[in-house]
């Protein structure tokens, strides 16, 4: 499908290009939200790795 060269084909574009970027922003939100429950799953013992490194 292509674009019309026209002021519809621009604000088609400049309307899909809206959406697309509102989805990828909500991706790395959704990405970035996840990191504490990650933190939360793979909790590392600190104090044990300390005594087996010394």
């Amino acid at each position: 499908m292509t674009m019309p060269d026209t002021l519809y084909g621009a604000l088609m574009l400049s309307l899909v290009d809206f959406f697309a970027s509102l989805v990828m922003i909500s991706g790395i939100g959704v990405v970035l939200a996840l990191f504490p429950l990650l933190n939360r799953i793979g909790k590392v013992d600190e104090e044990a790795l300390r005594k087996t490194h010394h």
